[in-house]
């Protein structure tokens, strides 16, 4: 019985055969913005119009761009999160090597006075 039941570990959702959500990043989200976003529109669509064919033409596109829009904005929030990650890294690594040498740009320059 156990041996039918297939592996819920390497269960692969793919859409269209080539996108793999649940490995893909913002793949996920996107998909599940789109189908809210079409089933909004086609439904609000076909409230006000009663026009049942084009209501499912105004779902798809709701679909398309809804989910289209999400997925950019994630992965651009994703890459803009991945460039401020890679400046704060490079920041503590210069620290760390600069720490107390005179490049140090956060210590401060002592003048030297001599009386006589």
């Amino acid at each position: 019985m156990a041996e039918q039941e297939p592996d819920r570990d390497n269960q692969e959702v793919k859409l269209l055969g080539i996108l793999d959500v649940g490995k893909t990043p913002c793949a996920r989200e996107a998909v599940l913005h789109g189908a809210g976003g079409s089933a909004v529109a086609g439904l609000l669509h076909f409230l006000t119009t009663s026009r049942v064919k084009r209501s499912f033409h105004v779902g798809m596109a709701g679909f398309m761009l809804t989910t289209l829009t999400s997925w950019f904005y994630c992965r651009y929030n994703n890459a803009r999160l991945r460039v401020q990650q890679r400046m704060i890294q490079e920041g503590l690594k210069n620290k760390v090597l600069y720490e107390g040498t005179h490049h140090d740009p956060t210590r401060k320059e002592r003048t030297v006075t001599t009386q006589d």
